[in-house]
Parts: C-alpha cells; sequence; structure tokens
C-alpha cells in the first residue's frame, strides 16, 4: 500500500497581504513553536494580518503573528500570543533574501501557515506596496473576471 501525498491545507491565510502588496517571490520557512502554539494552530486559532517577517543579527524573525492561548495547556506553560518566533530557513536562503530586502520598497509578510507532514510551516512572500490605484485596478479586474464567469456560466446551462 502507498502513501499518498496530501496536499497541503493552509490553516491561516493573510489575505490582506494579497490586497496590499504585489508577491514577487515565495519561500517556505519551519517555524520554532512551543507545545501549547502547535497545539493552537492545529485548532486554527492563528491570525496573520498585520504580521510581517524581519531578519536581526543574521536570523529571520515573524513578528506580530497571533497565536491564541491554547485552553488546554496550564497557566504555567501557557505562551505569549504575539511573541517574536524564529523562522527556520537555510543560511544562503537568508543571505538571498537580505540581497533582495535591501532594494527599495520590499518587504517581507507571511502569506499562509501550513502543515507539511507533522511541521508547521509558513510560506513568506517577497512583496512590493500597491499603491491606491493598484487596488482599485485588481479590484475591477476581480470584478470583471467574476462577471465573465458569471455569463459563461449562464450560457453553458442554455445550450
Amino acid at each position: 500500500m502507498s502513501k499518498q501525498a496530501t496536499p497541503q491545507q493552509a490553516i491561516a491565510v493573510n489575505r490582506k497581504a494579497y490586497h496590499d502588496y504585489f508577491i514577487e517571490e515565495e519561500y517556505e520557512a519551519g517555524i520554532a513553536l512551543t507545545g501549547s502554539e502547535i497545539k493552537s494552530i492545529r485548532g486554527g486559532r492563528v491570525n496573520l494580518r498585520g504580521a510581517y517577517a524581519r531578519v536581526q543579527n543574521d536570523e529571520l524573525w515573524l513578528f506580530d503573528a497571533h497565536i491564541s492561548p491554547n485552553d488546554q495547556t496550564g497557566k504555567y506553560f501557557q505562551h505569549e500570543p504575539t511573541r517574536p518566533r524564529k523562522l527556520l530557513l537555510h543560511r544562503r536562503e537568508i543571505n538571498r533574501l537580505l540581497g533582495k530586502l535591501e532594494q527599495k520598497g520590499l518587504t517581507l509578510v507571511p502569506l499562509d501557515i501550513h502543515f507539511r507532514g507533522r511541521r508547521a510551516k509558513v510560506k513568506l512572500g517577497v512583496a512590493r506596496g500597491k499603491k491606491l490605484f493598484d487596488k482599485r485596478e485588481a479590484t475591477a479586474e476581480r470584478e470583471s473576471q467574476r462577471q465573465i464567469e458569471r455569463v459563461l456560466k449562464e450560457r453553458r446551462y442554455d445550450d
């Protein structure tokens, strides 16, 4: 009996990042977590809105990601919800990211948290901020695409 690879399912998605930024490149990083944090993530109690990643002392850190405290964990073992969390990448990947982030206007934002096997991973995006007119243009494009799909769906049922 062969094992099939299960598709990775996002536990939390940072929709605001896709709205506010153009994502130029994506990376996948591991996260150093405590036991109560991983239990909360498995329960889907995580929020990435407003979170960002930064390189400090040649290490990659995730800031302002909110992982809710776990109800089943005792008070002594509880974690702080918005503490900085270390992200795990190879040294050459961190150096490559540093080179990209030194360019004007680029930042590193978490796009989602998912599980690969039993380990929690963060998908990071090297992003460039959108201007207001870019956001309007993206919204108009999305609306026109929905309208096209709606018309095509009606035609399929008419035939």
